[in-house]
């Protein structure tokens, strides 16, 4: 808010301004500010979903599977699995020792204590049966199968 001061008497036959107004260098100016923060929460809120991407997989098609939503813990089964004994964990890859100490230490801070399993066309039930009671082991909840819904016409 500007300050108003009071000038000196002028005297007689001097006309003065009378009143003289400064303002405040120590206000800062918000504008800039709120508009820089609006974009970069635009820029966030179009990127977000583009970042939960992962492994490119041709899923088994279903023709009742519904819409996972929020945030999910994928892991994959490739076909290749009983040659390199590897599943992915989102988009690493890891050995198949290694799966029941990493997924445990995801769902320590995790509310959800749920996993989506998606197994590429060609994974052996059996592979699939054995990553599931890793899974388990490991402090999993709920074991969801991914598949892919069919294409509308």
């Amino acid at each position: 808010m500007p300050k108003v001061h009071q000038a000196a008497d002028t005297g007689p036959g001097r006309l003065g301004r009378g009143r003289r107004v400064s303002t405040s260098l120590s206000e800062m100016n918000v504008v800039p500010l709120v508009d820089v923060m609006l974009v970069l929460l635009i820029i966030f809120m179009v990127a977000s979903p583009m970042i939960q991407r992962g492994i490119d997989v041709r899923l088994p098609v279903a023709t009742r599977a519904s819409q996972i939503s929020g945030e999910r813990v994928y892991v994959t089964l490739r076909r290749e699995f009983p040659q390199k004994q590897t599943v992915w964990i989102g988009t690493e890859e890891i050995g198949v020792a290694a799966l029941g100490e990493r997924i445990r230490q995801r769902m320590e801070a995790a509310a959800d204590k749920k996993v989506y399993l998606q197994g590429e066309r060609g994974v052996m039930y059996d592979d699939v049966v054995r990553i599931i009671d890793l899974l388990k082991g490991a402090g999993v909840q709920d074991v969801g199968l991914v598949t892919d819904v069919p294409e509308r016409r």
